[in-house]
């Protein structure tokens, strides 16, 4: 069986390996940051609603259909 220590292409894997994985933890540390440095947005502006309002007497015919 050959030596882990001559098998160059195995530590270059394990090289490259580590390499994305610093990359990845980097990159997500950085989102992350930049995320939490934002002001929070509002997901959309508010527009002014319109209210209807209806009086009832007590003796009209739409009271007596509600009740």
């Amino acid at each position: 069986m050959s030596d882990w220590t001559s098998l160059w292409y195995v530590w270059l894997i394990l090289l490259l390996v580590f390499l994305l994985l610093l990359c990845g933890v980097s990159a997500s540390c950085v989102r992350f940051c930049c995320r939490k440095k934002r002001l929070p947005v509002e997901p959309c502006p508010r527009h002014p609603c319109d209210l209807t309002a209806m009086g009832i007497d007590s003796d009209s015919t739409a009271h007596s259909t509600v009740t």
